[in-house]
């Protein structure tokens, strides 16, 4: 019997802690903030020992094993502990593959990861595969595979979960972009960063794929260097490319050992270059598992679009208010105001990850009105673009924010939140600032 410690008590680690238990490991959940009723209640419900509030040295330091929340960095100082010890410490994703079997098709990306996982999920359950989605969206994984039995699971996984992955193996990976975000949790070294990325591709063997954009600049310079096994599965809307995807006259052309697929880009339900892409993404993995043509093209088609990513909210006096909480880096947000066609209200700001606002100077120049700067201290975003737009307001809470939107709002123009930073500074998460969001504009 092994001593498992588990660091943190939200969705990851109360599902890694039902699995350690179910696996009949003497298990310990230790969560410095307070439980919620719903952690509490799960926790007892399978007999977890756990303590909140607070971290006992002597109930965490005799593990075997700790499984890190992915939200805590390395810094902490019981974590600094635990690793001069010598205490091995992994991610919920690590501990929680060791017990399944299933097919794994894992995504990673500084953007665009949420919308890719879930079209791969809906056109793989489309297809009739017994299918499960988790990682970084929706129910733990290890709680998905201590209480049920699926063949193929898609996985969304950010770089801090793969930076606790070491034996874990995709079956097929997919490698979106990368652009600077969380450099704050690297060391402000952008190849910490990207070396944490392609972890999504190790173990991988000669069977496996890798499916990466070949437009991405960063991702080609590392492909040589790291990927040495996997069958390479480019993307691109700029080349031909012999096996993957590629755009020629606005047409998706996607071909896969003898298997072709094509979709003129105006049939995607998600429309915007970003969106070709991550559909490309998706197509690609439908070809390598074999989906049929016609659930691909119904999927690709008719899929709705996730919450908090450019989610229309409502019209209210011919303003249209868009909801892109999730947009938590300066890329998201670049893709966001690059598909606007009409005069924007930019509501931004939140916890500064150590942006560079620069690759926004000419669109924010170009489509911007006014920018509402919803966050503690929003004095960098100031300092970047008070000389690019006729003016800016502070407030504290998305209620002021679109409040402040509504009285200079003009006919024909679109509100978009779209923070490009974190938001733990005013909110609980990026969900929690959607919600408020679309609270506060449906309350106009």
């Amino acid at each position: 019997m092994s001593r498992v410690v588990i660091l943190g008590g939200g969705e990851s680690g109360v599902g890694s802690a039902v699995l350690s238990v179910i696996k009949g490991n003497d298990t310990f959940l230790s969560d410095s903030n307070m439980l919620t009723g719903e952690a509490k209640a799960m926790l007892e419900k399978f007999g977890v020992a756990y303590e909140e509030g607070g971290h006992s040295k002597d109930q965490i330091l005799n593990a075997d094993e700790v499984i890190k929340s992915p939200g805590i960095p390395d810094t902490v100082p019981i974590v600094e502990e635990i690793t001069a010890k010598g205490i091995p410490v992994i991610s919920e994703i690590e501990f929680a593959g060791r017990y399944d079997n299933a097919k794994k098709i894992c995504i990673t990306g500084s953007n665009g990861k949420t919308t890719t996982t879930s079209i791969i999920y809906f056109l793989l359950k489309n297809a009739g595969l017994n299918v499960g989605l988790a990682g970084n969206i929706g129910q733990s994984y290890a709680y998905q595979v201590a209480t049920q039995n699926f063949d193929y699971y898609v996985l969304e996984l950010s770089s801090f979960q793969l930076d606790g992955m070491y034996d874990f193996k995709a079956d097929i990976a997919v490698l979106l972009n990368i652009t600077p975000d969380h450099l704050d949790r690297y060391n402000y070294e952008m190849e910490n960063y990207i070396k944490a990325k392609f972890r999504v591709t190790q173990n991988m063997s000669s069977e496996d794929c890798f499916i990466f954009c070949a437009d991405d600049e960063i991702s080609i310079s590392h492909l040589n260097k790291i990927v040495l096994q996997a069958k390479k599965l480019p993307f691109s809307q700029t080349k031909i490319v012999e096996e993957g995807a590629f755009l020629e006259n606005d047409q998706m052309h996607v071909h896969y050992d003898d298997r072709d697929y094509r979709m003129f880009i105006n049939e995607l339900s998600l429309q915007g270059k970003h969106n070709i892409y991550n559909s490309m993404a998706a197509a690609i993995t439908g070809k390598v598992l074999n989906v049929k043509n016609e659930v691909l093209r119904d999927s690709l088609s008719s899929f709705k679009g996730v919450e908090h990513r450019l989610e229309k909210v409502l019209k209210v006096r011919n303003v249209l208010y868009i909801n892109d909480s999730k947009a938590t880096n300066v890329n998201s947000t670049w893709y966001a105001l690059e598909s606007m066609t009409t005069p924007v209200i930019w509501i931004a700001g939140g916890k500064d990850k150590g942006n560079d606002y620069a690759p926004l100077y000419e669109l924010v120049k170009e489509r911007v009105t006014a920018i509402i700067c919803l966050g503690v201290d929003n004095a960098k975003l100031h300092e970047h673009f008070q000389d690019k737009v006729e003016a800016m307001y502070d407030v504290l809470s998305a209620e002021e924010a679109v409040r402040t939107a509504y009285s200079i709002a003009k006919p024909g123009d679109t509100v978009l939140l779209s923070p490009a930073c974190a938001s733990f500074d005013l909110f609980k998460n990026y969900e929690d600032r959607g919600k408020q969001f679309k609270e506060a504009v449906q309350n106009l």
